[in-house]
């Protein structure tokens, strides 16, 4: 089995994570949070009742650098794990 090279296992979990939070803060800045939440919410069959704020670009600035900057942390430990347990 080959060895995850822990940085790229690290950024490409930042970006993912990243990306996923900088889709989120560009449905809060155009207005189409809050029908998304409630339309999930309702699929699952829970009433909403959560109140999507409105937008602030530092806090989307702050959400979007913390969760990448967990996902590297979370990709980095991972595969340095996996290459721990499952590379000879």
């Amino acid at each position: 089995m080959h060895a995850i090279n822990p940085i790229k296992a690290a950024t490409t979990l930042a970006i993912l994570l990243g990306g996923w939070h900088l889709c989120w803060a560009l449905f809060v800045a155009t207005g189409v949070a809050q029908p998304l939440i409630d339309f999930v919410f309702w699929m699952h069959f829970i009433k909403p009742v959560y109140v999507v704020g409105s937008f602030d670009l530092a806090i989307a600035f702050l959400l979007i650098a913390v969760s990448a900057a967990l996902g590297f942390v979370v990709g980095f430990v991972f595969s340095v794990l996996w290459n721990k347990v499952h590379v000879s």
